[in-house]
């Protein structure tokens, strides 16, 4: 079977303050249902902030290996190209990132807890959050 490579030198990259390492792209809010499709671009080689899932995400990996840590910086999981994976709210902190390439991901995330995500510090506490509302701002950005 071919290889083919995903091309996203169409898709309008964003970054969120504070978080390196990490772009974004809005696809679709679906306010009424609160989920927001989201595409997620992690960095190669490199890990963004310590934080939780506080929803429902369902990811599918469209380009590269998207890598979860442990949050002392230990490998927890690679997710290669083609992978679906369902992931339920999680008191369980973590850190993601991209293989030898930089990875993208498209997220499904479930809006029905709030906050989505809760931000930490090395220390594991909650220094940030992101709400559904927040994507909602973004799209409308």
């Amino acid at each position: 079977m071919p290889q083919f490579a995903f091309n996203d030198t169409n898709i309008s990259w964003r970054r969120l303050d504070g978080i390196e390492h990490l772009a974004f792209s809005i696809l679709d809010i679906d306010a009424t249902n609160r989920i927001a499709h989201v595409l997620f671009k992690f960095d190669a080689q490199r890990q963004i902030i310590l934080h939780r899932h506080r929803s429902l995400n369902k990811t599918f990996v469209i380009q590269g290996e998207h890598r979860l840590y442990e949050p002392d910086g230990r490998l927890k999981e690679a997710r290669p190209t083609g992978r679906y994976t369902v992931s339920p709210p999680s008191d369980d902190p973590h850190r993601e990132g991209g293989g030898d390439r930089d990875v993208i991901v498209l997220f499904a995330i479930y809006g029905d807890n709030d906050p989505v995500y809760e931000l930490l510090d090395d220390a594991q506490n909650i220094v940030g959050a992101l709400r559904f509302d927040d994507f909602v701002a973004l799209s409308a950005e």
